[in-house]
C-alpha cells in the first residue's frame, strides 16, 4: 500500500531506457520503478554494473537467465546475440515452453564457450547445488568473458545454507524462506542459502578470476544502491577476443 511519507519522484538516467523518472511507492526494493521501462532496484543495479563491466556490448554474444523484462529487452537491442531461458521444473533442459527454452544452471545444454557475457538476477540462491552451477556457468563463458549478476547478500562474511537436496528430497536446515517468483506465483521459490561475501571464494573455486563486489551508484539518493557481483574468465584460456568484448 502507498504511504504518503514514502512517495517520491526523481529524474535520473535509467541504464536501459535513458533519461527517465523514478517513482518510489514504498521503501522496499519492490516499491521503486523506472516510469518508462518499469525496471526496479535490482535490475537497475545490474544494468549499471553491466555498463561498468562490459566495454562493447555490441561485440558480445550474451546469455540471460530470464525471458522477459527491461534487462532482456536491453540485451536484445544492444548485444550481438542473446540467448534467454527460464527454469521449468517439469521440463528437461533444452525443451521449449511457449517458445521459451528451459535451462537448469546445474546442467546447461549450451556448448562450451558459447557466450561473452552471462547475466542473471536473484537466481543462484535458488539453485540446490550452486557450486555445480558456477562450474557450468564458467564452462559456457568464453575466455575473456564476464558474468554480471545479483544475489541477496545478508551482510556477513559466510554464506548460510538454509536447505539442501538429499536423495532427491529437500532437507531444511533452517526455517524455509520462499521468494516471489513469476513462474510460481502461488508458492514462490525456495531459497537454499543466504549469501555472504564468501560468494567470491566460490567463484574463484569454479575458475573465475577477478571476482569482486561492485556497487554502482544510481541517480536519486533514495534509490538504494545494490551490490552486483562481477566475475571474469581469464583470457589465457585462448587468444584474446579480437572484437574487444
Amino acid at each position: 500500500m502507498l504511504r504518503p511519507g514514502d512517495f517520491a519522484l526523481a529524474p535520473a538516467r535509467c541504464p536501459f531506457c535513458g533519461p527517465s523518472l523514478f517513482v518510489r511507492l514504498s521503501r522496499a526494493d519492490g516499491g521503486v520503478r523506472c516510469a518508462r521501462c518499469a525496471a526496479g532496484v535490482v535490475h537497475v543495479a545490474l544494468g549499471l554494473g553491466l555498463r561498468d563491466a562490459v566495454r562493447d556490448l555490441s561485440a558480445c554474444d550474451a546469455c540471460e537467465f530470464s525471458a522477459r523484462g527491461p534487462l532482456v529487452e536491453h540485451l536484445r537491442r544492444h548485444a550481438r546475440s542473446l540467448a534467454v531461458s527460464e527454469y521449468f521444473d517439469d521440463l528437461p533442459p533444452g525443451a521449449l515452453r511457449g517458445g521459451v527454452r528451459c535451462e537448469d544452471m546445474q546442467r546447461l545444454t549450451y556448448a562450451d564457450g558459447s557466450f561473452d557475457v552471462v547475466t542473471h538476477t536473484e537466481v543462484l540462491e535458488h539453485v540446490p547445488d550452486d557450486r555445480r552451477a558456477l562450474a557450468e556457468l564458467f564452462r559456457v563463458l568464453r575466455p575473456g568473458g564476464v558474468m554480471v549478476f545479483t544475489v541477496p547478500l545478508h551482510g556477513g562474511a559466510r554464506t548460510v545454507e538454509r536447505a539442501r537436496l538429499r536423495d532427491g528430497a529437500v532437507e531444511h536446515l533452517l526455517e524455509p524462506v520462499y521468494h516471489t517468483d513469476p513462474q510460481r506465483s502461488a508458492t514462490g521459490i525456495l531459497a537454499f542459502r543466504d549469501y555472504g561475501t564468501d560468494i567470491l571464494d566460490r567463484l574463484r573455486e569454479a575458475g573465475f578470476s577477478g571476482a569482486r563486489l561492485h556497487t554502482p551508484r544510481p541517480g536519486p539518493a533514495w534509490l538504494a544502491a545494490r551490490e552486483v557481483v562481477i566475475a571474469t574468465k581469464d583470457r589465457e584460456w585462448r587468444t584474446p577476443n579480437p572484437q574487444g568484448c
